[in-house]
């Protein structure tokens, strides 16, 4: 039993520290005030830096975000440039063809249509007979005419017979002057009578001859409005009387054109102008500017222009629509622009124009318009930078980024 215990005692005894046989630790040394100082300091500048670089980064974010926001509230717009001058040497205008001389046709007496010649489209000469009318009653009156001039005739013969025997026996002194003079009277009035019923017959003798109907000129039956049958009134004796027959003379046509009064001072009479049709629009007939009004229309602005044609070959039909082509030459200061650069606003025409990246409206003249581009007679030069498309709220002093897409002079 002793035994075992002394294993554990040495055990122990080897177990006590050896400070117990050596010198005493080194208690631990206080932290350095400096140090901690400084590494205070450090710390603080960091985290103020990094409060600093946060609230910088934020502002510059919002510079950013703000500089992209309103430059995105400003809206791009494509723009061009006017090309200088006109692109057209000539105007074409819409022109109404008439017949050189057309004219209605109607009865000079009453009766009814006996025959009728001609039909719509048929060519005739002046003098050839359109149509006969039968005019029994007239017929009747001018027989009764001449009959009556027979028996004034008579009358007449007898009244100077008595005169001139009054008058020998006036000779003779066996009548008086006054009964001479008063059968001398009575042959005067015999012949006037004579001259009254004469002009009565010739009266009646022209209504007959307006049985037969006439063309007063060479020309075409463009329209036929009776039958055979028909009660036919004279046209001075009636309201509304009936056209008969409807004759155009189509040798030679007139063309009456409205011109723009921008242009009216570039039309001169005795010029040429070149008309074509849509129905042959390669067809190119000349003809010649005749005449105009030589005054403005003040409810459309124009000038009416007479143009007269040959229309010997027959290419040209009363009534047509046909395209006139004017010859002017073009102004100094005109520009032509596309078609959808303009702004139709209530207060007139304008073109949003571009300076220093504001808009501006400006009012135009138009002179002409091609279609898709219209031809400027006031209002723009050749410099000036016009937006294509504009929208309808664009408004003056609004500020916008241009994106040029044609050059000065070329479209």
């Amino acid at each position: 039993m002793e035994q075992s215990a002394q294993p554990t005692t040495t055990a122990e005894t080897q177990a006590t520290p050896a400070s117990a046989h050596g010198p005493a630790a080194t208690p631990p040394s206080a932290p350095n005030p400096r140090l901690v100082t400084i590494v205070v300091i450090v710390v603080v500048i960091a985290l103020a830096a990094a409060i600093i670089s946060g609230i910088l980064g934020r502002a510059a974010h919002e510079h950013t975000l703000k500089k992209t926001t309103d430059e995105a509230a400003i809206a791009t717009v494509n723009t061009t440039y006017p090309m200088g001058g006109s692109t057209a040497q000539e105007i074409i205008l819409p022109g109404n063809v008439q017949a050189y001389v057309d004219t209605p046709i109607y009865s000079r007496t009453n009766g009814y249509l006996r025959k009728w010649y001609f039909d719509i489209g048929a060519h005739v000469r002046k003098g050839q007979l359109l149509a006969e009318i039968e005019t029994p009653e007239v017929d009747q009156q001018l027989f009764q005419s001449r009959s009556e001039l027979e028996r004034t005739q008579a009358n007449a013969d007898l009244a100077g017979v008595t005169s001139k025997r009054w008058e020998t026996l006036l000779a003779k002194h066996a009548v008086s002057q006054q009964e001479s003079d008063q059968n001398k009277s009575n042959y005067i009035a015999a012949l006037a009578a004579v001259d009254a019923s004469r002009a009565n017959v010739r009266r009646l003798e022209q209504l007959q001859s307006y049985e037969r109907i006439l063309a007063p000129f060479d020309g075409i039956i463009t329209a036929r409005n009776t039958d055979i049958g028909d009660l036919i009134d004279a046209g001075s004796g009636s309201a509304t009387p009936r056209e008969l027959f409807h004759l155009a003379a189509v040798g030679k046509l007139r063309v009456f054109v409205s011109v723009p009064e921008v242009y009216a001072d570039n039309i001169h009479d005795g010029d040429t102008a070149t008309l074509s049709q849509d129905s042959n629009p390669n067809d190119l007939i000349t003809g010649k500017i005749v005449r105009n009004s030589n005054a403005i229309n003040t409810t459309t602005r124009t000038l009416n222009v007479e143009v007269d044609v040959d229309n010997t070959p027959g290419r040209l039909l009363p009534g047509a629509y046909v395209f006139v082509h004017f010859k002017v030459p073009a102004g100094n200061r005109v520009v032509t622009i596309p078609s959808n650069t303009l702004l139709f606003r209530e207060e007139g025409l304008r073109v949003a124009v571009i300076h220093g990246n504001k808009v501006e409206l400006r009012r135009v003249t138009i002179g002409h318009d091609f279609g898709n581009t219209v031809e400027i007679t006031s209002g723009l030069d050749a410099h000036d930078q016009i937006i294509l498309d504009p929208a309808d709220s664009l408004v003056s002093g609004t500020e916008v980024h241009p994106n040029l897409l044609t050059q000065k002079g070329a479209h």
